[in-house]
């Protein structure tokens, strides 16, 4: 039989008679033709394989749309987290390929800290209602009123008020038992040691020793009650994979992602684009234009720019290929703290 399949050759299978019982030559691929009664049943393994391969963002494509389903049938309350960035856009690109033509069964949570971009917020709103998805917004409200925020609490307070526990809070608001993320491992050296599922106890805090192996790309998704599981389904992509795959697939995105000439002041050595009027009056005088572009959305006093002429996403991929730093350095809550992003992660970050 192994004869059969490896066979280049084609080969008439006689209708209702075993493989066994045809004649040896006729296994063995020698040409012969079709008889009365007899059906053309072709076999040719190398041709059928010989041109079937995947690109390498297909490659990404199909690994991912995998993960999304996979956790689709393991859990009980998925849901999506949402950050309106470039990577929480291909995520659910790929959430909504995984599915079509039906819909995701699970919801977008967006985790509004107070200090997103406008155009941040328009845009979710938008795409949310574009695209019918049913979204979830929560928010510390009590830090929020009780004036918690950058520039008068520091970046690790707003960022554990504002952030983390307003995310716990909406995770054990809703029950959901699984939480996907759009983190890739190779933004920062802490999510680089990541799980594809990552289990988090009943506090939704990650301890990296104590994560589960996931050979053959087989995951665990057993937990106990009021544990949980994040999972990044865009853990093998690299920032330029995401900007290829935009462009691939015509993914629409905030267009902060674009340079164009914005107001901004230089804070600790970032380029922050004051976007309403909470900037401290220490700064206001400083204020000038720049042609500038965001590489990571977050926070606006917390979110550095960057000088760049790229205005369209051909320009974007080409200023990929050339740049030697990660995205996240121009995130201030990387660096507020030693090992800042992975005591982040323990504490129940993103």
């Amino acid at each position: 039989m192994l004869d059969v399949l490896r066979s280049p050759c084609v080969i008439f299978a006689e209708k209702d008679v075993p493989l066994h019982e045809i004649d040896s030559d006729k296994r063995r691929g020698l040409p012969i033709g079709p008889a009365p009664g007899v059906c053309n049943a072709i076999i040719n393994i190398d041709a059928m394989t010989e041109n079937y391969s995947l690109s390498h963002l297909k490659e990404l494509e199909a690994e991912s749309i995998h993960i999304i389903r996979e956790v689709a049938a393991e859990f009980e309350n998925p849901v999506m987290l949402y950050s309106i960035g470039k990577d929480s856009s291909v995520m659910v690109r790929l959430a909504e390929k995984a599915f079509a033509p039906g819909r995701p069964p699970f919801p977008l949570m967006h985790i509004d800290s107070k200090w997103k971009f406008k155009e941040m917020l328009q845009f979710r709103d938008w795409y949310a209602k574009e695209h019918g998805w049913n979204l979830i917004v929560e928010s510390n409200m009590e830090a929020f009123k009780a004036g918690v925020g950058p520039f008068t609490h520091g970046s690790k307070v707003h960022t554990d008020l504002m952030k983390t526990q307003a995310l716990k809070a909406g995770l054990d608001k809703y029950h959901f038992d699984a939480a996907f993320g759009g983190a890739r491992r190779d933004e920062e050296k802490s999510r680089a040691k990541e799980r594809i599922f990552s289990f988090r106890d009943q506090f939704h805090q990650w301890d990296p020793k104590n994560q589960r192996p996931e050979l053959w790309d087989i995951y665990n998704a057993r937990i106990h009650k009021g544990e949980s599981i994040r999972v990044f389904p865009l853990s093998n992509w690299t920032e330029l994979d995401i900007w290829q795959y935009i462009r691939l697939e015509n993914i629409p995105i905030v267009p902060l992602y674009f340079a164009k000439e914005r107001p901004c002041v230089e804070i600790d050595g970032q380029l922050i684009m004051p976007d309403d009027d909470r900037l401290p009056e220490q700064y206001r005088d400083k204020i000038e234009m720049r042609k500038i572009r965001f590489r990571t959305l977050g926070c606006w006093p917390l979110t550095g720019a960057i000088e760049s002429e790229a205005d369209t996403i051909e320009k974007i991929v080409e200023e990929m290929m050339t740049t030697t730093k990660s995205e996240r350095t121009t995130r201030v809550i990387d660096f507020d703290q030693d090992a800042s992003m992975e005591q982040k992660k323990r504490e129940g970050y993103f």
